[in-house]
């Protein structure tokens, strides 16, 4: 399963400035935030709660932010048909 991130995206930019930032405030490396980001691996329950911490969320919209699933495309789904 994969999820979208361009909420999360969008708050990091505008809480954090850069995703580096993000990672250390969180306590990740850059290259470790990427991999979740980019649905290679999964954030941890730990890494959640500080990223809701850091980017001043509450916790009902913790779904909104990491567990929104990434719809195909119409034509991706035709194609593997």
């Amino acid at each position: 399963m994969s999820f979208d991130y361009n909420k999360l995206l969008g708050r990091i930019k505008e809480v954090c400035g850069t995703q580096d930032n993000f990672a250390k405030k969180i306590g990740i490396g850059r290259v470790s935030l990427s991999h979740r980001l980019n649905n290679k691996l999964e954030f941890s329950q730990n890494e959640i709660n500080r990223s809701v911490e850091v980017l001043g969320l509450r916790k009902e919209e913790i779904p909104s932010y990491f567990f929104n699933e990434k719809v195909q495309k119409e034509e991706q789904i035709l194609k593997g048909a």
